[in-house]
C-alpha cells in the first residue's frame, strides 16, 4: 500500500485515537466504501480483541501467527483468513508511514489454503422458474423487476441497490453501474428485464417519495431506498413462492448469469467485462463449472463414457 503522508508523533495516542486516524485515511483519501470500511474495522476489531486490547505498537510476529491460529482452529477458512491479515497489514503500514511505528508484524504471515469451492448456480430452467413472478401487485411487480434485472445482467446486490432511474438506457438497452473500487461499467440488460422494470416504474410513481430518495430504482412502499437485507429476504420469499428448492442470495444469480453465459458463448473475457471482474483468474472459476456441465453430458451421451 502507496501512502505519501506527513510524518507525525503518535505519543499518547491509544488504539481507539489510532484507528479513528486510519478510518479517516481510508474513507477519505483511499476512499473506500462505507461498506468496505466498515470491514476493515470489523477485522482490526478482531486483532484487538484476540490481544486484549494491548498497544498496536507492541505487536509481533508471534502474536499475529498465534491469532491466526487462534482464528483457524475456531473454523475460519483460508480466504477469510487472507483478507483479515489484508486488513492488518494495511493498518500497520499505515501507522508505519504516518506514527513511526518501527515494524510490520504481518509481513511474511500466510494464511492457511483453503478447499476451493466452486460457486452454486441455479440450472437455466430453475432461473426462468425463479424470475418468471406471475404477480401483479406492488410487490409483485417490483420484485419481478429486480429478479429479472439480477439474471439479465450479473449485478452484485450493492449495485442493484444503489441504481438510479437515470442509469437505464432503454434505447440502447443497457444500465452504467458503479463496482467494486468505484469503477464505472456499461453493461447490457436483456427485454425480459426492460419489460419488467417498465412495468414497476408505471406503478412506481404512484407512491409518495422523499426528494433524497426521488431518483433511486427500487424503493419500498413508504418510499424508502432497499436495503441489501429486505432484498435478501426478497428473494428467499420468491425462491419458496416459486418452489425453487436451493439456497437462493442474489450472488447465486450472478453466477448463474456468469455460467450460463459461459456455457453458450465460450468467451471468458466478455463475461469478465460484464462481472466487472480486474483479475481473469476470477471469471475462471466458472470455466470448471462449464466442465462440469459438458462432464455430465457426456456422461450421459456417449456411448464409451456409460458405466455398465
Amino acid at each position: 500500500m502507496k501512502v505519501n503522508l506527513i510524518w507525525t508523533h503518535s505519543k499518547n495516542m491509544n488504539n481507539s485515537e489510532l484507528i479513528e486516524e486510519y478510518k479517516k485515511f481510508i474513507s477519505f483519501e483511499k476512499r473506500l466504501s462505507p461498506s468496505s470500511v466498515k470491514n476493515y474495522l470489523r477485522d482490526i476489531n478482531t486483532l484487538l480483541k484476540l490481544n486484549e486490547n494491548a498497544a498496536l505498537d507492541g505487536y509481533s510476529i508471534e502474536n499475529i501467527r498465534k491469532n491466526i491460529a487462534t482464528l483457524h482452529s475456531n473454523g475460519l477458512g483460508g480466504k477469510s483468513l487472507s483478507r483479515m491479515i489484508s486488513s492488518w497489514r494495511g493498518l500497520f503500514n499505515f501507522l508505519i508511514h504516518k506514527y513511526r511505528f518501527k515494524k510490520n508484524p504481518t509481513l511474511g504471515i500466510k494464511a492457511p489454503k483453503s478447499k476451493k469451492l466452486l460457486p452454486q448456480t441455479l440450472s437455466v430452467d430453475q432461473t426462468i422458474k425463479l424470475v418468471d413472478i406471475k404477480d401483479s401487485s406492488f410487490l409483485g411487480l417490483r420484485d419481478h423487476a429486480i429478479l429479472e434485472l439480477f439474471y439479465s445482467s450479473g449485478l452484485r446486490l450493492s449495485e442493484l441497490v444503489n441504481l438510479n432511474i437515470g442509469d437505464l438506457d432503454f434505447d440502447s438497452g443497457t444500465i452504467t453501474v458503479i463496482g467494486k473500487g468505484q469503477k464505472e461499467r456499461v453493461i447490457p440488460f436483456g427485454s425480459f428485464a426492460a419489460k419488467a422494470i417498465k412495468k414497476w416504474l408505471e406503478i412506481r410513481k404512484k407512491i409518495s417519495v422523499p426528494k433524497s430518495e426521488d431518483q433511486i430504482l427500487f424503493l419500498s412502499k413508504t418510499g424508502k431506498k432497499l436495503t441489501s437485507r429486505a432484498i435478501q429476504y426478497r428473494l428467499k420469499y420468491w425462491a419458496i413462492k416459486q418452489g425453487v428448492p436451493e439456497n437462493i442470495h442474489p450472488h447465486l444469480l450472478r453466477h448463474s448469469f456468469a455460467s450460463h453465459l459461459l456455457q453458450s458463448s465460450q468467451d471468458l473475457r466478455a463475461v469478465q467485462e460484464l462481472l466487472g471482474h480486474s483479475n481473469i483468474s476470477t471469471t475462471q472459476i466458472y470455466t470448471h463449472l462449464d466442465f462440469q456441465h459438458l462432464s455430465k453430458i457426456y456422461d450421459k451421451a456417449h456411448p464409451r463414457a456409460k458405466k455398465k
